[in-house]
């Protein structure tokens, strides 16, 4: 069985968000990448899985400069095999998705695994396109992953409950919690790491689709108002004029 783990590489959850003069790109000075949270389940499933299926391999994916490479590198300290990269900066989702469905084209993999979102956008659009581009079932987001042989059985959130369904290989999935408990690398994974293949190879079709016009702060906090608990009336009046919720 050969797994393709697709990674996106995030700013770490407590950076403090700051755009370019322009408005039009993120300023990374300063900041701290880390592996995508919600693909790291989707890795530690995958470990898991061919730890249970001898002869399968996991592959990381990353369509980012060179600079994703130390989480490549951890990525394959956890335990993924080799890893690809495909040397163009994650323009938009469409363009990830192409790049995404032609590596998983060229290597035939069966099972391809991401998380449901990046923490950045949080678009959730990308495990949908690679499916449709490659013409194979994708479930999405799925909760847990079962499988054997080449059919899958995976449990998905669905309004107001859950959903368990089948899938034969190849298919795409997104992962969220609780499918797994993500790993750490151990000393060995990071030793081992920096001998696996990593293999980079250049981006594929058109450039991306759409441009960001501008990038925008959220509105500062206002200070909190103290309304006397004897004013009922002007604390509701406030509710309906200013924070506008009844």
């Amino acid at each position: 069985m050969k797994f393709l783990v697709c990674i996106s590489n995030v700013p770490d959850t407590t950076t403090k968000i700051s755009f370019t003069p322009d408005n039009k790109e993120f300023n990374k000075a300063g900041v701290q990448f880390v592996i995508n949270p919600w693909d790291e389940y989707a890795l530690t499933r995958a470990i898991e899985l061919k730890e249970a299926n001898a002869g399968s391999t996991v592959t990381v994916l990353n369509v980012g400069e060179a600079d994703t490479e130390p989480n490549i590198r951890k990525a394959l300290a956890i335990g993924a095999d080799d890893a690809i990269r495909v040397n163009a900066a994650p323009q938009d989702a469409y363009f990830v998705a192409e790049q995404i469905a032609a590596v998983a084209k060229d290597g035939a993999y069966d099972v391809i695994l991401m998380g449901k979102e990046s923490i950045d956008y949080n678009g959730f659009q990308v495990h949908g396109m690679v499916g449709e581009m490659l013409g194979i079932p994708t479930v999405a987001p799925a909760m847990k992953l079962d499988l054997a042989g080449t059919t899958a059985t995976l449990e998905r959130e669905i309004e107001g409950g859950k959903e368990i369904v089948q899938v034969s290989t190849p298919f795409v999935a997104s992962c969220q919690q609780p499918m797994c408990e993500p790993r750490i690398p151990n000393m060995r994974g990071i030793m081992t790491a920096r001998t696996k293949p990593l293999k980079v190879v250049p981006a594929v079709g058109e450039p991306a689709r759409t441009q960001v016009a501008e990038f925008a702060l959220p509105p500062k906090k206002q200070g909190v108002r103290l309304i006397d608990a004897a004013n009922a009336g002007e604390l509701i009046q406030l509710l309906r004029s200013e924070a506008k919720v009844i």
